[in-house]
């Protein structure tokens, strides 16, 4: 029988921008997939739609999977010839039972491969402002788990840590935070030394608890910590205030809901992350190529017929691309041709197939582009219209009204997905004001429609352009209009009405 192979993968604190490159390409090529509960939903989705995904979901008392059932579905998998990814949160070999995974493999003769991830121990703290180490206060650093055998005392040298002068960072101890405490105490540690707890690290949830050993876990209970939770003591922490730049984004810990599709999130959801905003990824639309479009088929192969070829989202720029790549045809046909796009987006996609737009209109909407185009284009230019099935009415009113010869050819369609409505209802009724950004009245109508029975009051839109801000208002939805028909137009509109909301809280206070 051929054996697979077994790669133990770190996969980080949490956001997919700490999973090493190394250990993305194993996440893209897995067969199987073992994962933890603290593995993020965006590394997940790295993972092949035809990968087979096992859920070990581990966590601090409660073990739905044991850790030899673990071991034995890694062994089985790999002995059927498979290609398993066993991703762990943080780095494998750093209190993830990394080694125990490795035994059994190494006694069934099973090849294996580590690829180290980045522990919570050195990054939780960073994104503190807490230096683990620094030249004038320290000259070590300790890892110790805070975790103890059920029915067992903790079993931790406490003299020994309290002699080494270190700063020390205790993983998983949340639960036996006071017997942390009253250890180091006890073998003379200064009730004044500086400590901290660092609550879901790195992510945008992040909370930070300063004190010192003496008041940190009253501290701790009054605030209701949780796992997973990061302890660190020594002087280092007094440094945090100074040096924490993570809690002071504009957007830091801000709930956004994006609606846009799943291949197009990407930019949107990336920005809205670098300003600290704690992302929900929720596609109410899908894009889907009209298949056999024998439309398509007859305008290309007469395509010198037409003068200006125009793109109303970057969707049909790549669908008219990716049909010539299939077709063997390249854009040596399109020479002669005029192009138009709606938007600034639309036209750096149409610039990545080394075409540059002739024509963006100063407002990015269906109404001022076909007011552009009849300004500009010729009484006897042919008009191409490449878009959704469901395209807005506005450009083709306009040409029409101005005679101007057209056809409008759909290349694809926009399907309505209602993945995960009830997840979202919860997140709603949890955060009345919650942000929810709309870039098309299509991702309106998806959201609207997936969402059953809530109080669309209690939501704040970001609306792209007059058409969506349109959809909008027709739900009775609460919504802000971006100055642009951008995404970074949009984000500056988030950053805005956050600031008055900050502001007016602040006031109240």
């Amino acid at each position: 029988m051929k054996k697979g192979f077994v790669v133990l993968v770190g996969a980080g604190p949490g956001d997919r921008g700490f999973l090493t490159l190394k250990g993305m390409e194993y996440i893209k090529k897995a067969e199987v997939v073992v994962y933890d509960r603290l593995v993020s939903d965006d590394i997940l989705e790295l993972i092949p739609d035809n990968a087979k995904k096992i859920d070990v979901g581990k966590e601090s008392g409660r073990h739905p999977v044991p850790q030899e059932e673990i071991n034995r579905i890694l062994v089985d998998e790999a002995l059927a010839g498979k290609l398993v990814i066993r991703l762990k949160g943080g780095d494998p070999f750093v209190f993830g039972r990394g080694g125990e995974e490795l035994e059994l493999l190494e006694l069934n003769g099973i090849p294996f491969e580590v690829v180290p991830g980045i522990t919570s121990a050195i990054s939780a703290p960073a994104f503190a402002g807490i230096p683990i180490t620094h030249r004038d206060y320290c000259s070590s650093f300790h890892v110790i788990t805070g975790h103890q055998k059920k029915g067992e005392e903790l079993s931790v040298n406490f003299k020994a840590l309290v002699q080494s002068g270190g700063t020390l960072v205790f993983l998983m101890g949340i639960s036996s935070l006071r017997q942390i405490l009253d250890g180091l105490l006890a073998e003379g540690m200064d009730k004044h030394m500086p400590a901290a707890i660092i609550e879901n690290g790195t992510r945008a949830g992040q909370r930070k608890i300063l004190g010192t050993i003496e008041n940190l876990y009253e501290k701790a209970v009054e605030k209701s910590v949780e796992s997973p939770a990061v302890i660190v003591v020594g002087k280092v922490c007094g440094l945090s205030d100074r040096f924490d730049w993570y809690s002071k984004r504009e957007l830091m810990g801000v709930k956004i809901i994006v609606t846009r599709p799943k291949d197009s999130a990407g930019t949107l959801t990336a920005k809205l992350k670098e300003l600290g905003a704690d992302v929900i990824e929720y596609p109410c639309i899908e894009i889907k190529e009209i298949e056999n479009n024998s439309r398509l088929e007859r305008v290309v192969s007469n395509i010198k017929e037409y003068s200006w070829i125009v793109f109303t989202s970057k969707n049909g720029v790549n669908i008219l691309f990716e049909y010539l790549k299939r077709q063997k045809k390249d854009i040596r046909i399109l020479a002669g041709q005029k192009f138009a796009a709606i938007g600034s987006q639309t036209a750096e996609t149409l610039a990545g197939y080394g075409i540059i737009a002739d024509y963006i209109p100063e407002i990015f909407d269906g109404k001022h582009l076909a007011e552009g185009l009849c300004k500009i284009a010729g009484a006897d230019e042919k008009i191409l219209l490449l878009r959704a099935l469901k395209g807005s009415a506005e450009i083709t009113a306009v040409l029409k009204e101005n005679e101007r010869a057209f056809e409008d050819v759909p290349v694809y369609d926009t399907l309505y997905v209602n993945k995960g409505s009830r997840d979202i209802e919860a997140l709603i009724n949890g955060n009345p004001g919650i942000y929810v950004t709309f870039t098309s009245a299509s991702t309106v109508e998806g959201f609207v429609g997936s969402i059953q029975g809530i109080d669309l009051g209690k939501i704040t839109g970001i609306c792209i352009g007059s058409q969506t801000s349109k959809a909008a208002e027709k739900y009775g939805i609460k919504h802000y209009i971006s100055d642009e028909a951008t995404i970074d137009s949009m984000i500056s509109k988030i950053t805005e009405v956050q600031y008055e909301r900050n502001t007016a809280t602040k006031t109240e206070k």
